[in-house]
């Protein structure tokens, strides 16, 4: 069980969901009055820091298919 705490599974799994929750974050961000710029700006690099990380973790997992 310890060995799944710990997958590269889990772990895509979880980043997907930081990912969702940034989402709803900056949307909610975005909406308010007065704009918070700079939260705006570092919550976008946090999200894209994440969708890099998912995309790296996704082509170490996915095996790659013969041309």
């Amino acid at each position: 069980m310890t060995a799944n705490l710990h997958s590269p599974e889990r772990r895509l799994i979880e980043l997907r969901m930081e990912h969702a929750d940034l989402d709803a974050s900056i949307d909610r961000l975005a909406g308010q009055a007065p704009l918070d710029e700079l939260m705006l700006q570092r919550l976008k690099k946090r999200r894209l820091a994440l969708r890099d990380a998912i995309a790296r973790l996704q082509a170490q997992l996915e095996p790659d298919e013969p041309a």
